[in-house]
């Protein structure tokens, strides 16, 4: 042993005892090392994991929640999950069902023209706040004012009564950004604002406005709300920025129905020695009603599905319990992963690691992990397995939104699947989310590296140290 790892051990030992120390003191990959290369081997071996997203995608479509289209793709997901082996059950969870509609965006001055535009899943229609705008029932015309953050918006509060109110906010990240796709209603509403517009959350694309959730705050009027492109919002920003007035028509025939029924869907490898631990990998297996949520996020749901068949198909047989969840209605509030963890509560500090792969998997990718110290030297070492893949390096920020409910009851060690974040974001929730986009590769590597994980850390011979 050098002295680095030696370095290594004491300080597990010390901040994590024995058995923490047991993976580092002895030469455990060892044992893992045949199993890795075959999981990397079979995953690469083939395109069946693409071939798998494209038959999802192309024959189910977009999956937002209260459609036909999620619940025939989780009824799809069931039957082959239990063709490649895995044990398979379904956990009921009411979900938000709201519907788009109809919906259009006009400039009527100083020219008239069309425009590309998505309402805000969670926005009210324009019948059910705006004034109807003579000869077209329904609408909301008005003058636009165009701000470029909440600040700017409350300078020009005066100004903002009975115009339509919208953030051109550049895009620096998406935790910063999203702010105004979340906040902007309320914010314009209190200003006086008939109807808000904001600016596609993402870089730049072509042309192409972003969809997502957005809230209205308690005590504040709800009005109608909708993303449009960059090019359009910094169009509107040179327009106001010269003096001329400009006039939107905006309609949108969005309405919020009942909750529905929905499902979070679990395939696992049962455990051979300790079932009652668990070491959890999943996605998110709703997503936004265009494009065909391909990477956000179907491409998640298979890359950790795959890592399962895999591991079945070569007859792995690991210690603990490899479950795989497909939760429901991440995109519209979490309540998947919130159901999930109140479901199995008990079980919660059971659970060994937390994986989820929402990012994508575009190149380049890279996998992160939050946890201690003492979990980190072990998975540092277990990544030395992905060498092969590139994936090697084993980087800060792992966790998820599905995994992060039962992450935070057990005290969980969570990792993410990382793809480049601003292809990522480029094509996010908009139109332009399909499996066009996504390399074969890139399927194959993410299945691969999450399988080695998965099993690896499933069969360890003492469980990951919190």
């Amino acid at each position: 042993m050098n002295r680095h790892a030696a370095a290594l051990s004491l300080a597990l030992l010390i901040s994590s005892g024995a058995s923490g120390h047991t993976l580092l003191a002895q030469d455990f990959l060892d044992a893992y090392r045949a199993p890795a290369t075959r999981l990397i081997a079979e995953s690469q071996s083939s395109d069946f994991g693409w071939n798998r997203l494209a038959e999802l995608t192309d024959t189910f479509g977009p999956r937002i929640t209260g459609s036909t289209n999620l619940e025939r793709a989780i009824a799809w997901a069931a039957a082959e999950m239990k063709k490649d082996g895995l044990e398979v059950r379904t956990e009921t969870v009411m979900v938000p069902h709201w519907v788009r509609g109809h919906e259009q965006l006009d400039m009527i001055a100083p020219a008239e023209q069309p425009m590309a535009v998505l309402g805000l899943g969670g926005s009210v229609g324009t019948s059910e706040s705006g004034p109807g705008s003579p000869g077209s029932p329904g609408s909301i015309e008005a003058r636009v004012l165009v701000v470029s953050s909440f600040d700017d918006l409350t300078a020009k509060a005066a100004d903002a009564k009975g115009r339509i109110v919208l953030f051109n906010v550049p895009y620096t990240n998406y935790g910063r950004t999203v702010a105004y796709r979340t906040g902007g209603a309320s914010a314009a509403a209190k200003a006086g604002a008939v109807a808000a517009l904001v600016r596609a959350v993402g870089p730049t694309g072509l042309r192409t406005p972003h969809t997502g959730i957005m809230e209205y705050a308690d005590g504040v009027a709800r009005i109608p709300t909708a993303a449009i492109p960059a090019e359009d919002a910094d169009r509107l920003q040179r327009l106001q920025d010269r003096g001329v007035e400009t006039v939107l028509r905006l309609r949108m025939d969005a309405t919020s129905l009942p909750l529905a029924e929905s499902a979070n869907l679990i395939g696992e490898i049962r455990g051979r020695e300790r079932p009652e631990e668990i070491v959890l990998v999943g996605c998110h297996f709703d997503s936004w009603d265009v494009g065909t949520g391909a990477s956000d996020d179907a491409v998640g749901c298979i890359v950790t599905w795959e890592a399962l068949r895999l591991i079945s198909k070569l007859g792995l047989e690991p210690r603990r319990t490899i479950r795989l969840v497909l939760w429901t209605s991440e995109e519209n509030g979490i309540h998947g992963g919130a159901a999930y963890a109140k479901a199995h509560a008990a079980e919660a500090a059971q659970h060994v690691l937390a994986l989820e792969s929402d990012s994508g998997v575009f190149e380049p990718a890279s996998i992160g992990l939050s946890g201690s110290d003492a979990a980190r030297a072990v998975m540092t070492r277990v990544m030395s397995l992905l060498a092969p893949l590139g994936l090697e390096k084993l980087g800060p920020g792992g966790g998820g939104a599905d995994i992060g409910p039962i992450a935070a009851a057990g005290g969980v060690p969570t990792m993410s699947y990382n793809g480049d974040s601003a292809k990522y974001f480029t094509i996010h929730h908009s139109p332009a989310d399909t499996i066009d986009r996504i390399a074969k590769v890139e399927v194959s590597k993410a299945a691969a590296a999450i399988a080695v994980i998965a099993f690896v850390t499933a069969d360890m011979p003492e469980r990951l140290p919190r």
